[in-house]
């Protein structure tokens, strides 16, 4: 050994702090600014391991408690003009990793001196992978922010089936103009490859007019064509699952008909849930009873995603639909197979914004 062991403890114990300092920062930010269970359980396994190595360095946690120099350390006074300002999480982020990746380099080469081992290279390669994963979720954090703007208010459902014979483009088109906020392309019946394309125009259109396009079930096209989200029902693919094959950015919504199943939506990260059917129709294909208005009040302060009503919802209704507590309502006929698509969306959004506004 040619340094003192002095010198060596006394880097590795500042090493040794520095990581763990600075995967604690780390923690911090998937913890509190993330929520992110996941990856802050992944930081705490890391402090851990930390400790656990501290503990059993040789010679034992005391030859660094005892090489220890806080007082007489010249480094501590010279700093960055950088390390004295932040300019938001992923700065804090990057900053952080850095310093835990450098400190592990460091403790890896002068353990070698005391006990060659791989536990410190094979931890850092564990940051690497962590700084990827911690930095691409704090990124779609902007898709988060996005994704809560989205207006739910007139929630309008495009199928042939009730057009009246009429382009699907047309009706969707029209819709738009008498107010509709999100449009979702539900064609169960459609080959893939016909709902493609179908999926394509309506992106067109719908990016051109600034609303969210959805597609009912299909994760598959959702991604093909681009849609800002997708529809699940009860027995369509779990959430979780679809989430994953998603990512964080795309909207997920969710059909219940109960408080059970709107509660366990939420727990699940969905978006948005569709609430119903609140009255009969005739859309809804093999029929459900309908839940009444009393389900929407009985969510009142447990959900807090949105929630949009459907089932046999019109401009006459709307009104106590939405003081039920509903955010918004979706409709297919009321809109789709109207004789004026445009007059009716208009009246419809007329009688939500007029209920709000009441609310």
């Amino acid at each position: 050994m040619s340094m003192e062991s002095g010198s060596i403890y006394r880097i590795i114990d500042a090493n040794f702090n520095r990581a763990r300092e600075g995967i604690r920062v780390l923690e911090e930010v998937a913890r509190f600014v993330l929520d992110d269970l996941h990856l802050s359980s992944r930081c705490k396994r890391l402090r851990h391991r930390l400790r656990v190595l501290q503990q059993n360095i040789p010679g034992g946690p005391e030859c660094l408690l005892a090489a220890r120099d806080a007082a007489g350390d010249v480094g501590q006074n010279c700093r960055a003009e950088e390390e004295d300002q932040r300019l938001g999480a992923l700065d804090l982020l990057t900053a952080n990793f850095k310093r835990v990746q450098e400190a592990l380099r460091v403790l890896e080469e002068y353990t070698k001196f005391l006990s060659p081992g791989p536990e410190f290279k094979k931890m850092r390669f564990e940051v690497y992978t962590l700084e990827k994963d911690l930095i691409t979720r704090l990124g779609a954090e902007k898709f988060l922010a996005a994704k809560r703007q989205i207006d739910y208010c007139l929630y309008v459902i495009a199928t042939e089936k009730f057009t009246l014979g009429r382009p699907l483009g047309e009706v969707v088109e029209a819709a738009i103009a008498g107010g509709a906020t999100v449009i979702q392309l539900r064609e169960k019946d459609y080959p893939v490859r016909r709902l493609i394309e179908a999926g394509l125009k309506l992106r067109r259109l719908t990016r051109e007019r600034g609303v969210a396009l959805i597609v009912n079930d299909r994760v598959d096209v959702a991604l093909a064509v681009e849609a800002d989200g997708v529809h699940l029902g009860q027995d369509d693919l779990p959430l979780p699952v679809a989430r994953r094959i998603l990512g964080p950015d795309k909207i997920i919504g969710l059909s219940t008909h109960s408080l059970e199943e709107a509660l366990l939506a939420q727990q699940q990260g969905a978006d948005y849930i569709g609430v119903g059917p609140i009255y009969a129709t005739r859309t809804k294909d093999p029929a459900t009873d309908p839940v009444g208005l009393n389900l929407l009040r009985q969510m009142e302060g447990r959900i807090t995603i949105p929630k949009v009503a459907i089932g046999g919802i019109t401009s006459e209704n709307a009104k106590d639909v939405i003081l039920a507590g509903a955010d918004g309502v979706a409709v297919i006929t009321a809109v789709v197979s109207a004789p004026d698509v445009k007059g009716a969306a208009e009246a419809l959004r007329a009688a939500i914004e007029k209920a709000k506004r009441a609310r």
